[in-house]
């Protein structure tokens, strides 16, 4: 009988789920809306039917569960305050999810376990000092220092997305104005675009698209074909996110920042300016030294093999 870990991957708008054994293979995998379940404990049951489903193709020992979700505190095992979830307040989600699945789970933050999944089986095998970047709904951040995940003392070190770029800025699903992720994430340069469609009188493909049908990568369309709103969008996100990057590297001095969701998919779009303005960012002492670079699973279910790597560690 194959033991293996239910990795699950809790998203705004979507949740992934997987079973992995030992070696960080994914055996079966799937996925489920997260934001139509405004009920916790209905969202689980939905997950324990879909999961049932992987289970039941195989005779599997299920050993663990891990969970990486926004505003996920390992310490507690709960979800606090995600702006980007619709659950609101405390959620005590890896004890309901013990009892509903009936085997150990270990909960953290998004983040951490793409991070800890990065680490595993990507480009960040062999660092000990990194910075993972989430670039998708939101923005997150999971910190490696001296090979250890960094947690803080409540649990909720490591929210970068949350450092304020402009006190007066976007107001931020948080309830501040002003956070990296409203600029940076798929939302954020949603509203870059619109913003500057309001303020160029340039021709722009993007003009034809309405808010709500508007995605980045419609975005990365249009850069790809030299449209001057595109471009500049990706330039004002690039340089607004290498400032905080800049800032990070004050603290860890990390040898690398590994970047992944759906916005790292625009590619040197993003790339080109944001390896620009962070080294004119930095203080001479690190310039030249810190390699930013896209993640090596952005094809695979990265915080679905973090989730299910934090749980086989623990």
């Amino acid at each position: 009988m194959d033991e293996i870990i239910i990795g699950v991957d809790i998203g705004g708008t979507s949740t992934k789920f997987g079973l992995v054994d030992p070696f960080g293979h994914i055996l079966a995998e799937g996925t489920m809306p997260t934001d139509v379940y405004h009920d916790v404990d209905l969202f689980l049951e939905y997950l324990k039917k879909e999961i049932d489903v992987l289970l039941a193709r195989k005779e599997y020992r299920v050993k663990a569960m891990g969970i990486g979700a926004p505003n996920g505190n390992f310490y507690t095992g709960t979800i606090e305050f995600a702006p980007n979830l619709p659950w609101k307040g405390v959620i005590p989600l890896a004890a309901k999810a013990e009892k509903l699945f009936g085997v150990p789970v270990k909960l953290t933050n998004d983040a951490n376990a793409a991070a800890q999944g990065e680490m595993i089986y990507g480009n960040a095998r062999g660092m000990k000092n990194f910075i993972m970047i989430t670039l998708g709904t939101g923005v997150g951040s999971g910190i490696v220092v001296n090979g250890a995940m960094v947690y803080g003392h409540d649990g909720f070190a490591g929210e970068l997305g949350h450092t304020i770029v402009d006190p007066e800025g976007r107001m931020c699903g948080c309830g501040r104005k002003g956070c990296l992720e409203t600029y940076a994430s798929a939302g954020g340069i949603k509203r870059t675009v619109f913003e500057l469609l309001a303020q160029e009188h340039i021709k722009s493909a993007l003009r034809a698209k309405s808010y709500y049908d508007l995605t980045a990568k419609d975005i990365s369309i249009a850069a790809r074909n030299g449209d001057p709103i595109a471009l500049k969008a990706f330039d004002m996100t690039g340089k607004l996110l290498a400032l905080k990057m800049s800032d990070a590297v004050a603290h860890t001095s990390p040898e690398a920042f590994i970047l992944f969701g759906g916005l790292s998919g625009a590619g040197d779009f993003l790339m080109d300016p944001l390896k620009k303005y962070f080294e004119e960012f930095l203080l001479p002492v690190y310039r030249n030294k810190i390699k930013i670079l896209f993640s090596g699973l952005q094809d695979k279910n990265i915080a679905v093999l973090g989730a299910a790597a934090l749980a086989f560690s623990e």
